[in-house]
């Protein structure tokens, strides 16, 4: 078998399940080693996990032997990252979101197709048991005509949480619960549904957080295949719940609550898989297991062996963005605003 050695860039809180989802990995994949503009960190995970620091970006781009990097950076440092590591011809595999804005987004996709290496996003929602399942079923039109979607993100997030410098900021993070938070369930919702066509959203910082971004956003949609939606996310819903995708269609109703899948068919049967795990919706966003980072991971690393694109692709991931800038734009409007193809 052919181990792939990744370096890994940025450690903040955020590359915890990554690390664990690399050791399970191990045989596969190899941590050629880790990087932190500040060594405190790096020097804290070298030790728990027995692995190399590299001492700059330059080290990791030199290194013949690594083949692929993760990049767990803010999203305001990742384009000078991804182009420099594009350069080098590393297999790019980034955290959420990819760029601060669809634009900015589109830029770093079109820079690594161009360099012909591989760019992925860590939407690991996508890689639960009940998802898949889910995905399975839609694929096969087993719910019949999608009429309605609705989604439901119930989180919460204590004040220290924004007291990170830049939190929360449209200049680090390129704005708050919608971008940050519930970007991963509107990522799982369009690859089940398909684009949506248009919005009218309302965004709002409530009196809970001082941020400068939204903690609240609520969004009606319509799809290009005629069904419409509702969208409501939130990090004010103290202590933190379960988000929801819920579709109905003509043969039946679907209800994906943190991974448990519900299925309601029009014809009396029913199917339930998974289980409601934690997934990060309280006051820890840790809180929840590394397999389907491991499984991203790992399909990631397939992709790059087979030559292929991976199953969630920068231009893949594209889709959310362009969703998330339009409702965004659509509450500063007050209108209804098209979505971006």
């Amino acid at each position: 078998m052919t181990v792939t050695r990744v370096a890994l860039v940025g450690l903040g809180m955020a590359s915890k399940p990554h690390l664990e989802a690399l050791k399970q990995l191990e045989g596969k994949v190899e941590i050629a080693g880790v990087y932190n503009r500040s060594p405190g960190p790096a020097l804290k995970v070298a030790e728990q996990y027995g692995v190399p620091v590299f001492d700059s970006i330059d080290a990791i781009t030199a290194d013949e032997s690594v083949t692929a990097v993760i990049l767990v950076t803010p999203p305001d440092q990742r384009e000078a990252l991804v182009r420099t590591f594009a350069a080098a011809g590393k297999h790019i595999l980034t955290e959420k979101p990819i760029e601060r804005s669809s634009e900015q987004a589109s830029a770093l996709v079109e820079i690594c197709e161009a360099a012909s290496v591989n760019f992925g996003v860590v939407f690991q929602h996508r890689f639960r048991a009940g998802a898949l399942r889910l995905t399975e079923i839609m694929n096969n039109g087993l719910l019949g005509e999608i009429a309605s979607v609705r989604v439901q993100v119930p989180w919460w997030r204590e004040q220290s949480y924004y007291d990170v410098p830049g939190r929360g900021s449209y200049a680090r993070d390129g704005g708050g619960v919608l971008i940050s938070q519930a970007i991963h369930v509107l990522d799982l919702m369009l690859s089940l549904t398909g684009p949506a066509q248009s919005v009218q959203a309302l965004c709002a910082t409530t009196p809970i957080h001082q941020l400068e971004a939204e903690d609240f956003a609520a969004g009606c949609v319509r799809f290009a295949s005629g069904a419409v939606g509702s969208i409501v996310a939130t990090t004010v819903a103290f202590p933190g719940g379960a988000e929801t995708l819920c579709i109905d269609g003509t043969l039946g109703s679907a209800i994906l609550e943190a991974g448990k899948l519900s299925v309601h068919w029009r014809d009396g049967s029913s199917e339930e898989l998974g289980e409601t795990t934690g997934t990060g919706g309280g006051a820890d966003p840790m809180a929840f297991p590394c397999d389907w980072h491991r499984d991203l991971i790992e399909d990631f690393v397939d992709s790059i062996q087979a030559g292929v694109q991976p199953r969630i692709s920068g231009r893949e991931g594209l889709r959310v963005h362009n969703l998330i800038d339009a409702l965004v734009a659509s509450s500063r409007q007050g209108q209804q605003v098209d979505v971006k193809s």
